[in-house]
């Protein structure tokens, strides 16, 4: 029979879950920096395991010195990304008078007009629509000088991220041994050796995952700063930069580096003749970008990501579109690494499955 009492017990068991439930998030929004701060470190962690290995195996080193060595490499990366970006940025920024939005105002009016005489030579009359439609008063060109002023805002903070990366690798790096014996005591003894081979299997397909994508970025860096330098783009450096960082989102990326180089390109050659120079410009490099494009995703990105997560490149493609209409952008970017990690886990606790036999066969 149910009481007043059970139903009033039921109804403060399920206050206090939800408060408790609340708390917890607002915990965890408050410390969100700390949950990237971690998030980053490893997969900081991931990518240098293989190198802390190098060292300690091929160099010799101890472990502590192997592990100051391998993030004495990053630091020494990052150092070199900052002093060879940093001012080419700067420069680009000026060149662009991106932190001027008169300038940035001017500088699109310029261009539209350009391209509005050429489409007007070809008998095609952008101006009554562009005046019709009144897009000039539409755009808000401040969006452009306010996100990079947050962008200049972020940057005092920069340093705070990387020190606190940087120690938290350190220590995911030298004392990772001391984590795995601590999480055994956690694990129940009925599943610890199933947990700790997924977590081992886990670990090394991740920091191959996280190798190749380094190579990947890297190879499409140097074939689209091939591409700019072969078509003289000013600042050729960092728009190839910029562009192969967007290769990070899978197939949507690549189209808005094309778009992104394309702008620049044009901006880049403000004051020469639009049919002449400026066109002809931006279409060899959006062909040369796309040309590219067909490389990175028919035989580096295919073979780099097949071999790195053991699974076939039609099955990344369809777990990668799938994310993406389930997820979004953040779908597309972490589903290679899910999808991994739930296939490691399948094969350890579901060897007899069928459907994971046949996804799990080159694990």
């Amino acid at each position: 029979m149910i009481t007043s009492k059970i139903i009033a017990n039921g109804i403060l068991r399920a206050l206090l879950l939800i408060t408790f439930c609340s708390l917890a998030l607002l915990f965890f929004y408050k410390i969100q920096s700390v949950l990237l701060y971690l998030i980053i470190s490893l997969i900081v962690t991931l990518i240098g395991n293989p190198i802390l290995d190098f060292f300690r195996k091929r160099m010799k080193f101890n472990h502590l010195f192997a592990t100051v060595s391998t993030l004495l490499l990053f630091v020494l990366l990052i150092f070199g990304f900052i002093m060879m970006f940093v001012p080419l940025i700067i420069s680009q920024g000026e060149n662009l008078s991106l932190l001027n939005t008169n300038s940035i105002e001017k500088n699109i009016t310029q261009l539209i007009n350009q391209i509005t005489i050429f489409l007007e030579n070809h008998q095609l009359d952008l101006s009554t629509l562009w005046n019709e439609a009144n897009i000039g008063s539409k755009i808000n060109f401040n969006i452009i000088p306010n996100f990079l002023n947050s962008i200049l805002n972020t940057v005092s903070s920069v340093g705070v991220a990387l020190g606190s990366i940087m120690f938290i690798t350190f220590f995911f790096l030298k004392d990772r041994l001391m984590f795995i014996n601590s999480a055994k005591k956690l694990i129940p003894d009925k599943h610890e050796e199933k947990i700790l081979n997924s977590l081992n299997k886990i670990n090394i397909l991740l920091s191959r995952y996280f190798l190749g994508l380094l190579l990947q970025l890297f190879i499409v860096f140097v074939m689209y700063l091939i591409v700019l330098l072969i078509f003289g783009v000013e600042n050729a450096l960092v728009i190839a930069f910029l562009c192969a960082v967007l290769n990070i989102i899978p197939y949507i990326g690549p189209l808005i580096a094309s778009v992104l180089a394309a702008i620049l390109t044009m901006l880049s050659n403000l004051g020469s003749d639009f049919q002449s120079e400026i066109l002809p410009t931006t279409i060899y490099v959006l062909i040369g970008f796309w040309i590219v494009q067909i490389v990175d995703n028919n035989i580096s990105q295919p073979l780099i990501f097949s071999k790195s997560v053991s699974s076939h490149p039609l099955e990344i493609f369809l777990v990668i579109l799938s994310a993406g209409f389930l997820f979004g952008i953040v779908g597309m970017v972490v589903a290679v690494p899910f999808y991994t990690i739930i296939k490691v886990i399948g094969k350890e606790f579901f060897p007899e499955n069928q459907l994971i036999k046949l996804l799990t066969k080159d694990l």
